[in-house]
């Protein structure tokens, strides 16, 4: 029994602490939801009055405060102010019915002590015996009064009270009345801006309502000025196109009537002369028509004698009756007079040449000012036309009897004009064939030597401004044309030239010159070149043409061109020297054996006319002017070095750098060069401490019977762990016997690599590289260069790679030091590179230009 009581005792504490946990918790959610709602009333009242109703409507859920008001501090006055209040017993003018009665009352004692004050209907009673305060209005049993802060600051006190005794106010009720105060000033000063914002935004927009307003007047005024001043221009353009006064007048109506009313309206012409009045234009809802008239006493007359535009109402008609100025005739219609009538006179050159005049019947419409002002205006641009009209009709008769005598005067000029032009037409044929004939050719139709050299210097002082735009001249001389001459006769001879001017203009360019200078030697000028090469190749192409026999009457002989070629040059200052280093290349291209091409060289300036050789090399060839160094092979994919190629080179004393390829061509003694080759590979085995492959131009003479034995034996004595690899030129490969085959295969067998240099030069011969097993294949730089250009030139390559793969053979490129230009010859198949700028690299383990001490 004791632990039932015990058990019941724990029970009714824990329900006890938890009722006033929910109580807390009620408290809680109370005060947190009436904080929202008063949010929300800060947020959306439009304005402060009807925030204190949404204030007290809250408190009412929470607290007994049906009694409620609220009092704030003027900040003007310093007096308490009523700003709302709801009493269920005393009306609103009890509060106000005593001066400054806030202060000495109980919102005064909380406004002054700032504190909340809750007092018992005793307590109230008891302070004012006290004289704390003074008690207004009916006694309340219970009164709560919180005061109002904003930063710290007392603004105004927020007052609840009850007149039953039951009605009490607990801790709870004063601490939400408390929390409701703090946020109270917030919310006031929210709906205060609010309102202050939404009069500014009233204020503004009625202010700018009334400029709105204004500015439509101004717009609407200020537009219908503009269109009448369109409506002036539209007159003004119209007084200057128009031709017909018909239709200027019809269109004249057509503009009145849409600015003003204008359904009457008629132009007279005074006739002062005759004085009559007559009228070209009318249209009227009475008078069908108006007639010719005589001159009377109307009011068009009164306009014509006032001079200036008149405004007549049926008021202003009687006065001027009654004066005598208007005579109404017999034949005067009162159902037609009119109610309102402007007219205005038409001035020209001082003298009234007529009347524009609108009106209205049955007061359909008043003119005014701005309506005269109007029609003033359409009467200055009338009058202009009708001026212009009558001036064009005088000068029209004039104009007819100038042309007439124009006419006849432009006859004779015509017969004059046509027989002088056919005088100049044909001086200028003549002058252009007397051009022609002096630069051109008169056999050929070619341009001969005059314009050739003109062209040529044109071209050389461009290339001087602009050294980009390079040039070439071809030097031809055909060979055996003399024996034509002798065999076929001169006829045939003449012929034989105009077929091989005809043939060598379809292997140049349009914009390329070809000319005749005399005999049969011919010139050609290549314009816009890239490299060399490409004279070379036009060269070649004229060579191969030459090859067929000229044949006449059953009879052949067989011709052929030898060319000399020269480049554009920054030595070059006069035409002369262009032409002649051509013809010096030419000469020896002729003691070279005909048929051939060759490019002028410094050297040649040193040519012994009369041996075709260049005496001289032997004496100024000295054994310390003989130099050679290393271009580095790479492989493109990775950039490493995989072999050398050696340059060799002459440094004369005046001409510079020399490559020893052009001393070969050039050396008269066959033993000379021998010693010079070998030498020369002496030297390089000598000094050379790589064992990556070494690549040496050698003279397909060595491999002559009386020579190679020499060769064998300077290869074994100094070869030593070094790998050697011989090039020969293409050309000279392409021209090698049996012999010289066999002596290659023998290298071969002696362990020296051997290869093929400046492969595909002038062509793509793959029979070349199946005479011999080669090791290396050097391609030639223009070769490389076209193959990233020309589709014919990539196939070309893969013919040549497909036989290099079958027979281990590895293809070298050169070109200038470029990346991409490296990265483009690898994705066509090539591997191997070497740079084609002069002297770059240097021979590894080698010093960069290694003298030879004896060539002797």
């Amino acid at each position: 029994m004791d632990d039932l009581t015990s058990g019941n005792k724990k029970l009714n504490t824990k329900i006890a602490r938890l009722k006033k946990i929910i109580k807390k918790y009620q408290h809680a959610h109370n005060m947190q939801h009436a904080l929202i709602q008063l949010s929300e009333q800060a947020s959306n009242v439009p304005e402060l009055t009807l925030l204190y109703p949404a204030i007290h409507k809250i408190l009412e859920a929470y607290l007994p405060s049906s009694n409620f008001y609220v009092v704030l501090e003027n900040q003007l006055t310093h007096t308490l102010e009523l700003t709302y209040f709801s009493d269920e017993k005393d009306d609103k003018s009890v509060p106000l019915a005593e001066e400054h009665h806030f202060n000495k009352g109980l919102t005064g004692y909380v406004f002054k002590t700032g504190k909340t004050q809750l007092f018992t209907q005793a307590d109230i009673l008891s302070g004012h015996k006290q004289d704390k305060f003074k008690v207004l209005g009916t006694v309340c049993e219970h009164w709560l009064g919180v005061p109002i802060f904003q930063d710290k600051e007392i603004m105004g006190v927020m007052v609840s009270q009850s007149y039953h005794a039951n009605a009490l106010f607990n801790q709870s009720h004063v601490e939400l009345f408390e929390v409701i105060s703090l946020y109270l000033s917030t919310a006031i000063e929210r709906v205060k801006k609010r309102e202050l914002l939404e009069l500014e935004v009233k204020y503004r927009t009625y202010a700018l309502t009334q400029s709105n307003q204004a500015l439509q007047n101004e717009i609407g005024q200020r537009k219908q000025a503009l269109d009448r001043l369109q409506i002036l221009f539209k007159i003004s353009r119209l007084a200057t196109k128009t031709e017909h006064l018909s239709d200027f007048y019809q269109q004249i109506h057509h503009i009145l009537q849409s600015i003003t009313y204008a359904e009457n309206i008629y132009i007279c012409l005074y006739d002062k002369e005759a004085k009559q009045l007559s009228f070209p234009y009318a249209v009227d809802e009475r008078i069908s028509t108006y007639r010719t008239r005589p001159y009377q006493k109307g009011f068009t007359e009164y306009v014509i004698t006032q001079r200036c535009a008149q405004l007549i109402d049926n008021k202003r008609a009687e006065e001027l009756i009654a004066q005598g100025d208007i005579v109404r005739t017999e034949n005067h219609s009162t159902n037609s007079s009119e109610t309102s009538w402007i007219g205005a006179p038409l001035i020209s050159e001082g003298n009234v040449i007529g009347v524009i005049a609108c009106q209205s019947y049955d007061h359909k419409h008043t003119y005014n000012s701005d309506d005269v002002e109007l029609i003033n205006f359409v009467s200055q641009q009338i009058a202009n036309v009708l001026q212009k009209h009558l001036a064009n009709q005088a000068l029209k008769q004039s104009h007819e009897k100038l042309e007439k005598r124009v006419k006849d005067k432009t006859k004779a000029l015509q017969q004059s004009n046509l027989h002088l032009q056919l005088q100049i037409e044909e001086r200028k044929k003549i002058e252009q064939q007397l051009y022609h004939d002096a630069h051109h050719d008169a056999l050929t139709g070619l341009a001969n030597r005059s314009l050739f050299l003109m062209q040529l210097d044109k071209q050389l002082q461009q290339y001087i401004r602009h050294p980009q735009h390079g040039f070439a001249v071809l030097f031809i001389d055909l060979d055996n044309f003399k024996a034509i001459n002798d065999n076929l006769g001169h006829q045939a001879g003449d012929e034989f030239l105009v077929e091989v001017a005809q043939s060598f203009s379809y292997c140049i360019r349009e914009h390329d010159l070809l000319a005749r200078l005399a005999g049969d030697e011919f010139v050609i000028l290549l314009n816009h070149l890239h490299h060399p090469q490409e004279a070379i190749d036009v060269a070649n192409r004229i060579i191969e043409i030459m090859r067929v026999p000229f044949c006449r009457d059953g009879f052949c002989i067989e011709s052929g061109a030898s060319v000399g070629i020269t480049h554009s040059h920054n030595n070059y200052q006069h035409t002369d020297e262009i032409i002649r280093d051509a013809d010096t290349a030419m000469y020896q291209a002729k003691k070279n054996g005909r048929g051939q091409c060759e490019f002028f060289h410094p050297l040649l300036r040193q040519l012994d006319m009369n041996s075709g050789t260049i005496t001289q090399i032997n004496d100024t060839l000295q054994p310390q002017d003989l130099h050679f160094n290393g271009k580095a092979i790479i492989a493109i994919h990775n950039g490493e070095t995989q072999a050398c190629l050696v340059e060799r080179f002459w440094l004369h004393p005046n001409l510079g750098k020399i490559q020893f390829s052009q001393i070969e061509k050039y050396l008269s003694d066959t033993q000379q060069l021998i010693e010079c080759e070998l030498n020369l590979l002496t030297s390089i085995l000598t000094q050379n401490n790589t064992l990556q492959p070494i690549l040496l131009n050698c003279n397909i003479n060595m491999l002559n019977i009386g020579h190679f034995t020499a060769l064998k034996r300077t290869l074994m004595a100094h070869l030593g762990s070094s790998v050697l690899c011989l090039l020969f030129n293409e050309e000279a490969i392409s021209r090698a016997d049996n012999q010289q085959i066999q002596h290659l295969n023998q290298l071969q067998e002696m362990g020296i690599q051997i290869g093929l240099n400046d492969f595909a030069k002038y062509r793509c011969d793959l029979n070349i590289v199946t005479r011999c097993q080669f090791d290396y294949i050097v391609l030639s730089p223009i070769f490389s260069q076209r193959l990233l250009q020309q589709t014919s030139h990539q196939l070309q390559l893969q013919g040549l790679l497909a036989i290099t793969n079958s027979c281990n053979s590895q293809v070298i490129a050169k070109g200038p030091a470029i990346l991409n230009y490296q990265v483009l010859l690898e994705k066509h198949g090539i591997a191997l590179f070497s740079s084609q700028q002069d002297f770059s690299a240097s021979l590894p383990d080698m010093s960069e230009s290694t003298q030879i001490a004896s060539i002797r």
